[in-house]
């Protein structure tokens, strides 16, 4: 492998998928990919790298701390970026012990797999090590009809088991900074958007049910709010985060672009409209019906990525509108 070799924990994941991606196109590190290939682990997401000489799978948990060891041991790791988790507010919500299991246990696991690995380097080799952290905007709880914004110093208030999972993952991690002196880092994204996510999750649920020609499920009367971040973006922050943020610090990455939810549903609805209009003639937005909102559901979520725009100069390449665009053509484009 090249001489920065990273892991890359949930790889075949959404995010992860698109960052293994971008370190293959853009670095000339070695990557090797830890994924557990549960429902949400498709190993098509990273046909684009498989055949790379610089690219590695390992199919291992998380959770298992003798496998975790093996794999340090043989790939010495210069950078680790945690991607690994259970994500779906619902799935939380109807089974929380898996995110648990995952998201606090694999956390803890994988940190004291990384401790002991690191505990042994020699000194320059412990000084470049890095341990990234990928959380949410989610363990900020919500921000309700205030103005406000998510900044990097605003309190921990979880609402969902999976927002209060990823919380508790947080908190390990800076922990075994403050403990160990484990050299972490921790970022909290905003709502990801693009190619190659799971069809559970908003965008490409409605898109798949529209063409399907079924109801168009929003939650409540759809005001919730969220601030939407391309996935691209988010990879070439997190990488830019973990070769040049600072130890110890936080960062909020979002994508300033916020959208109540049923807006965002109608907007999929008139580019569907333009790229793929329904024989009969029909408007795809009149497929909208409102669902009995889900238990807990947070109002509104917003980033202010001031901080990693003035200390890294990171922010998205694209519009929202351009990338949303260049998403629906995409799920259009490979329907299986």
């Amino acid at each position: 492998m090249a001489e920065e070799r990273i892991i890359v924990t949930g790889g075949a994941g959404f995010i992860g998928s698109a960052l293994v991606r971008y370190l293959i196109g853009h670095t000339n590190a070695g990557v090797c990919v830890i994924d557990k290939l549960t429902y949400a682990g498709n190993p098509d997401n990273l046909a684009a790298v498989r055949d790379d000489p610089r690219f590695r799978f390992e199919k291992a948990d998380i959770c298992d701390r003798t496998a975790m060891d093996r794999i340090f041991a043989d790939v010495k790791p210069t950078c680790v970026l945690h991607l690994a988790a259970e994500s779906h507010v619902d799935r939380s919500i109807e089974g929380p012990a898996d995110f648990i299991q995952t998201n606090i246990v694999g956390t803890y696991t994988l940190l004291e797999s990384a401790r002991n690995y690191w505990g042994n380097l020699d000194e320059e080799r412990r000084a470049s090590f890095r341990f990234l952290h990928v959380s949410t905007d989610e363990v900020y709880g919500d921000l309700g009809r205030s103005g406000g914004l998510f900044t990097e110093t605003s309190p921990y208030a979880p609402s969902s088991p999976y927002s209060a999972s990823k919380a508790g993952a947080d908190h390990l991690v800076r922990a075994w900074k403050r403990t160990y002196g484990l050299p972490t880092i921790v970022t909290n994204c905003s709502n990801n958007f693009g190619p190659c996510q799971h069809p559970e999750k908003l965008i490409p649920l409605m898109i798949q049910y529209a063409l399907a020609g079924k109801e168009l499920p929003v939650y409540g009367n759809g005001e919730q709010i969220r601030d939407w971040l391309y996935v691209d973006d988010h990879a070439a922050a997190l990488w830019l985060v973990a070769t040049r943020g600072r130890i110890g610090e936080t960062y909020n990455i979002g994508g300033n672009c916020e959208i109540r939810n049923i807006d965002l549903v109608r907007t999929i609805c008139r580019i569907l409209d333009r790229l793929k209009p329904q024989k009969n003639g029909t408007a795809y937005e009149e497929q909208i019906r409102f669902t009995a909102d889900r238990p807990g559901h947070d109002v509104r979520y917003a980033i202010d990525a001031g901080k990693i725009r003035r200390e890294l100069g990171w922010q998205p390449a694209a519009s929202f509108e351009e990338n949303l665009l260049a998403t629906v053509k995409w799920y259009l484009e490979n329907p299986q």
